[in-house]
């Protein structure tokens, strides 16, 4: 069975206390941080937390696809996705 994952608040609760602040500020802390990351992917192409990862903008081609109901062939248009890369740190800490 699956262990539940932490909730924003259980998040902001950890760091109010790992910090010594308390729970607005710690809510004021990932508020802006998710902002910031969003501002510079947006402007930058790139967002590096270091030690936990990196927002990636990339773009993507312009395909043709198929229909899997009935096989037709269909044009997917180029569109820009964001992705997450993972540190290295992050994965040796978490796999051993």
């Amino acid at each position: 069975m699956a262990a539940k994952k932490m909730t924003k608040t259980q998040i902001q609760t950890e760091l109010a206390e790992a910090t010594g602040t308390n729970k607005k500020v710690a809510a004021q802390f990932l508020d802006s941080l998710c902002s910031i990351a969003y501002r510079e992917t947006r402007n930058n192409g790139e967002f590096t937390i270091p030690g936990i990862g990196k927002l990636v903008k990339k773009e993507s081609n312009a395909r043709v696809g198929r229909n899997p109901a009935t096989g037709e062939p269909i044009n997917i248009p180029a569109r820009t996705n964001i992705r997450f890369r993972v540190a290295k740190a992050a994965k040796d800490s978490v796999l051993g």
